[in-house]
């Protein structure tokens, strides 16, 4: 059944899954394994194991929320609830859409680094932003369909690159005879503790993928149950292929050579283990999942952008544009993954994602304990924990940033504030009765 927007009980329970690992297997393994390694050395598979345990943690305050509160509009209607139609829930809404999009570019110029190494061509060219602007074109097109057909686009899609990075996985254990032998070896930085704190960042961000789920919470069938559910799925899936990859990786290359391909250590990883066809196997399964996240993101990203704009905490003008609400949308969250496809490279990407997404998850939670956790019989203890963990890791990543790029670290805390100050402004602006009101 279609609501405004929305299709309710659109969305089954493995379509929900799909979305959430269509988002999360993709820029954890494809775009940051390489980043995390460079960070943390050769402690980078601990790094990710212990960044899905942090993200647990984080995953029960948005199952708890999601259960009482399904909506298509995700974090934005989470807000809502804990601080009201004010500045902090746009802002922080705002943050996690625009660092869902910022893994739209991170994963873009994936797709377009990985497509290259078919013609062995380096993640420097400008062909690079030019095939990631080409897939988030031909994902804003497949979203133009119905949610049924992207529902089974993104998860046979999903299935296949599953299988696909299982089975390199396995294929290059076994050539390796499963050994442990290079795992957890090699050189550390100098500052081995605060590097491998702010790791942490990076590989929360490899999971944050299931936040996508509950931006589609309205549309899913039997939500109350089912996202929760689709939620732990995604997060299981995600950590078994995790820890496999960082094995065979780290079984196969060593800290340096992984450092030296950090834009696409998979396929160099792919190479000694599988030989040329392992190769174009791993590039091929690497663009299967780009193409996959995009699509996923996308569809999560205009949802809750039209949910903002329902709630009148963001403007919106329709520019003559065609279609519904939610259909404008799409544009503006493309039009915006393009910009920043062309204009960032990888790891100032990844920066920026973590950054927003942290700030936003800190708030989030806070929101929880202040305000909602008895009407949503969440356990202190549990959010407590989450929010400090966040801190502490948000903290880290924001000192290595300063001692390493310091540029990004100035423009990232910068674009924080200038949202919560637009936010402010704007929504002081609109008459009580009409704040944020959908402009025409």
């Amino acid at each position: 059944m279609k609501q405004g927007n929305y299709e309710k009980n659109s969305i089954t329970l493995p379509g929900a899954v799909g979305l959430g690992t269509g988002v999360m297997i993709g820029a954890g393994i494809f775009a940051l394994l390489g980043q995390v390694a460079e960070i943390t050395g050769y402690l980078f598979p601990l790094s990710f194991i212990v960044g899905g345990l942090i993200t647990v943690f984080s995953a029960y305050g948005y199952a708890k929320m999601a259960n009482a509160y399904p909506s298509a509009g995700g974090i934005g209607m989470f807000f809502a609830k804990a601080y009201g139609k004010g500045t902090v829930t746009g802002a922080a809404a705002l943050l996690m859409a625009i660092s869902m999009i910022i893994n739209q570019a991170l994963i873009s110029r994936t797709f377009g680094t990985y497509s290259l190494q078919l013609f062995n061509i380096g993640s420097d060219s400008f062909l690079v932003p030019v095939l990631g602007v080409g897939l988030i074109i031909f994902a804003f097109l497949i979203n133009l369909t119905k949610n049924q057909f992207i529902e089974k686009f993104i998860s046979i899609i999903s299935i296949l690159k599953i299988i696909g990075i299982a089975a390199f996985a396995l294929a290059a254990l076994w050539v390796s005879n499963f050994t442990f032998d290079g795992v957890l070896t090699g050189s550390a930085p100098e500052h081995t503790s605060i590097n491998f704190i702010a790791s942490l960042a990076l590989t929360i961000l490899a999971f944050k993928g299931f936040t996508t789920i509950t931006n589609n919470g309205a549309e899913i069938v039997n939500p109350h149950k089912n996202i929760s559910r689709a939620i732990a799925i995604s997060i299981a899936i995600c950590a078994v292929i995790y820890f496999l990859i960082t094995w065979a990786v780290s079984s196969n290359l060593s800290v340096a050579e992984i450092i030296e391909a950090r834009d696409y250590s998979l396929a160099a990883a792919a190479e000694p283990a599988l030989g040329e066809l392992g190769v174009w196997f791993t590039i091929g399964i690497a663009i299967l999942a780009t193409i996959s996240v995009i699509i996923a993101s996308i569809f999560a990203v205009s949802r809750m952008t039209a949910m903002m704009t329902d709630m009148k905490l963001i403007p919106h003008k329709h520019f003559r544009l065609p279609g519904n609400l939610q259909q404008h949308m799409l544009v503006y969250v493309a039009a915006i993954a393009i910009i920043l496809t062309v204009f960032f490279d990888l790891p100032r990407i990844a920066t920026l994602g973590a950054i927003f997404y942290l700030s936003m998850d800190i708030m989030f939670h806070w929101g929880i304990l202040t305000r909602l956790k008895d009407d949503i019989n969440a356990k202190a203890s549990i959010v407590i924990s989450a929010i400090i963990l966040d801190a502490v890791v948000l903290g880290a990543f924001l000192w290595y940033k300063i001692t390493t790029d310091l540029l990004i670290t100035i423009v990232s805390v910068t674009f924080v504030l200038l949202i919560f100050i637009s936010e402010h402004f704007y929504l002081k602006k609109q008459p009580p009765e009409e704040e944020g009101s959908h402009s025409h």
